[in-house]
């Protein structure tokens, strides 16, 4: 005698048995989610790696927004008097901030146009203005890294992908990036913003 074949369950109770289980695991993964990006292993162990070497080396970090002003401020009202002189160099990061990140940054490729003061109050803010020549019209400058060690600045651009089919007005853009109050120690110090072909150097006296 064969046992009798059990008869399957009608689809209308495994969409029932399904929607039980699915409602409230949905409502209880939205409510008490953690905020915030998602787990990314390989990203997160690399800037944990960066954050690592770079305090081995000496450094600190800082990240700053930009501003993109449709029109450059006048020079007077960012340097508050005299403005730096800058000295072109070689492209690429300085030694040993090079070797030190694990991944070197895109950069763009050159400046031109930049404003800076020659001298700052360490109570008060210092601003940087450039235009930014990117060799890519799909891409837009978001901001910067700031990396100090010792009497040494080197700013290192961020960029931002433009997604779909939209494009940016022109290769180049007004730029402006602010360094908080109280960033640097009293004294001189060398600051570089840094390009990919060319990077532009100024000596910067923090009273």
């Amino acid at each position: 005698m064969f046992a009798a074949r059990q008869k399957p369950w009608p689809l209308r109770w495994i969409v029932v048995t399904i929607l039980v289980f699915i409602v409230p695991y949905t409502f209880i993964t939205l409510k008490y989610r953690k905020p915030g990006r998602a787990f990314e292993p390989y990203a997160d162990m690399k800037e944990q790696a960066n954050v690592n070497r770079l305090l081995d080396a000496g450094y600190r970090r800082l990240s700053l927004p930009a501003e993109r002003p449709a029109v450059p401020y006048p020079a007077a009202s960012l340097t508050g008097g005299k403005p730096a002189k800058t000295t072109p160099g070689t492209g690429g990061l300085p030694a040993p901030l090079g070797t030190t990140l694990v991944e070197v940054p895109r950069m763009p490729g050159a400046y031109r146009d930049l404003v800076a003061p020659a001298e700052i109050n360490q109570l008060l803010p210092a601003k940087i203005q450039f235009v930014c020549k990117l060799d890519s019209d799909q891409e837009q400058l978001g901001g910067a890294e700031v990396f100090m060690r010792d009497t040494s600045v080197v700013v290192v651009p961020v960029f931002e992908t433009i997604t779909g089919d939209l494009h940016t007005r022109s290769r180049e853009s007004v730029v402006l990036l602010t360094l908080p109050a109280g960033l640097l120690p009293p004294g001189p110090h060398a600051v570089t913003l840094v390009g990919a072909r060319e990077s532009l150097t100024w000596m910067l006296q923090v009273r």
